[in-house]
């Protein structure tokens, strides 16, 4: 009996181990966030995730979460991209700061990355001061046109005398 007990707890206790052996993925990112990355900026990317760093997964739910500045979490879930294992994302970092990004595999673990720091959202852009003043100036200069020609009105010529 003392054996039956000490063999039941042996597989109880070596039962848990074995279904965790084997079950880790690794993610592979397409590309790191850019070097001038602005606040409110997209950083689409593709995840290749692959269990035990071989195998493509597929029917797994990636998710890449940021953690910014004054604890400020975002989520954005990827999408199959059509090709066993791989994924997409677009991400957008929502303010400046230095933000942390790690990614859930979808089956196993959370990869972690060194953090980014976003600079401040870009200036929203200007249309250029000289085009715009030609254009105004043509625009000008055309209405003058316009109201010159129809100012001179031509008048029919009189009939020649006839004697």
């Amino acid at each position: 009996m003392k054996k039956l007990v000490l063999v039941l707890a042996a597989v109880a206790a070596l039962a848990p181990a074995a279904a965790a052996g084997g079950g880790w993925a690794t993610v592979g990112l397409s590309s790191l966030p850019p070097q001038d990355l602005r606040a409110g900026a997209e950083w689409s990317i593709e995840l290749t995730v692959l269990q035990h760093g071989r195998t493509p997964l597929e029917h797994v739910q990636p998710v890449v979460r940021l953690h910014g500045p004054e604890g400020t979490t975002r989520e954005f879930a990827a999408t199959p991209a059509g090709k066993p294992g791989l994924y997409t994302a677009v991400v957008r970092f929502p303010t400046s700061g230095t933000w942390r990004y790690e990614i859930w595999d979808g089956f196993s673990q959370t990869h972690t990355y060194a953090p980014v720091v976003v600079g401040p959202a870009a200036a929203p852009a200007s249309l250029p001061a000289l085009p715009l003043a030609g254009f105004a100036l043509a625009l000008v200069l055309g209405a003058a046109l316009l109201l010159a020609l129809r100012r001179r009105r031509f008048e029919p010529k009189p009939a020649p005398l006839v004697h």
